[in-house]
């Protein structure tokens, strides 16, 4: 009884500690390197009024209104059941959406046309802007070396890398999308540097209303179907389960110790190691060896064979036919082939936290495959 008091008491002053706010990269609420608070703070100063949107339903509202720049800090981690959705509202007067760093899926939704064509080198470099883009001939030689796109005529591209251009900004009328390959340039840490501040807030204040997406503290978007989360919603569904095997094993082993026929005899075993530290063994072997490439093709690999498997096409102990496949499972879904061949067959990730989020699409695009 007294162990029991003294852990509910320390328990007590532990939980009593204040902890520090911890926000993902390019949350307007973040005062480390990483984070905008510095940018948003001078926008509202500028008489800019600024929120953050971290559901669907408020994403929904803020590109619905006028007058309204919606950023999309994160658009790759909008869940692909919300996304044909967001893409297909009707987008409210007078409005400007910024994608950061977004791959060919959200670009097929928001910017048809608009191809992604290499990947961030992972340095600071300063660019110069080299287009006729009011925001970036202000601002000049900008932090925005990240990812690379292409866009179709019409298009203005600007800061060139060599034959490639890390932002494009397309108008029709009076709405605007811009692509912009690296949010570097928006940060607290690169903000004093060349003229990120001026490219930060002649992108974020052209209009009134500035919306920012934002992750929960999952690192995912969140869903407004289920409502306001408890603590319950964070634990794994199969930890219940487990929990429920715990407690039959525990009924059997009173089962037992309850009645014993005679003395228990001991015996050597041979060592057995569990199957969850031989795949651990293996990720820590890919992770020091930076294998995120063959990392990659492995959960892909894995994933068209039981896809092939769902969707009742012949593959053996061989990978499935790629046309039929990625055609199979697009008419499954009601999705463009050429998301699921870039999902199935697409390049390697360049970090982990790519490697995070592909093997998320592909168990969310098993799932769908799976579903009558």
């Amino acid at each position: 009884m007294l162990s029991v008091l003294v852990l509910l008491l320390a328990g007590a002053l532990i939980a009593s500690i204040p902890g520090k706010s911890v926000y993902y990269p390019l949350d307007p609420r973040a005062g480390d390197p990483t984070g905008t608070r510095a940018v948003d703070q001078l926008l509202r100063q500028h008489g800019i009024s600024s929120r953050t949107a971290s559901g669907t339903d408020e994403l929904t509202d803020a590109l619905h209104a006028e007058d309204t720049t919606v950023v999309l800090t994160y658009p790759d981690e909008l869940a692909y059941q919300h996304l044909a959705e967001l893409a297909s509202i009707t987008r409210g007067d007078r409005t400007r959406l910024v994608l950061i760093a977004p791959e060919q899926p959200l670009l097929n939704a928001f910017a048809p046309g608009v191809t992604a064509s290499s990947y961030p080198t992972g340095s600071y470099t300063a660019l110069s802007p080299d287009c006729t883009l009011p925001e970036a001939v202000n601002a000049g030689p900008a932090a925005v070396d990240g990812q690379s796109y292409e866009g179709r005529p019409g298009d203005t591209a600007c800061y060139p890398a060599g034959s490639r251009t890390t932002l494009v900004s397309r108008t029709r009328g009076d709405q605007q999308v811009i692509v912009l390959g690296s949010g570097d340039a928006l940060t607290n840490g690169a903000l004093g540097h060349d003229g990120n501040a001026a490219l930060a807030l002649g992108l974020l204040g052209a209009h009134p209303n500035l919306v920012w997406q934002t992750l929960d503290r999952t690192g995912r978007q969140a869903s407004d179907a289920d409502g306001p989360r408890g603590i319950t919603d964070y634990i794994p569904d199969g930890w219940y389960w487990g929990t429920l095997q715990l407690v039959v094993a525990g009924l059997f082993a009173v089962a037992w110790r309850g009645r014993r026929l005679g003395p228990v005899l001991t015996e050597r075993l041979p060592a057995v190691v569990r199957a969850s530290e031989t795949t651990e063994g293996r990720a820590r072997l890919y992770r020091r060896a930076n294998a995120r490439g063959h990392a990659a093709e492995t959960l892909r690999r894995a994933a068209r064979r039981r896809t092939a498997a769902a969707l009742g096409l012949p593959h053996a102990s061989r990978d499935p036919d790629p046309t039929a496949l990625t055609e199979a499972a697009a008419a499954r879904l009601g999705r463009p082939a050429a998301d699921l061949q870039h999902l199935l067959y697409g390049p390697a990730p360049t970090d982990d936290a790519a490697l995070l989020r592909l093997a998320d699409d592909l168990d969310d695009m098993e799932w769908q495959v799976r579903q009558p």
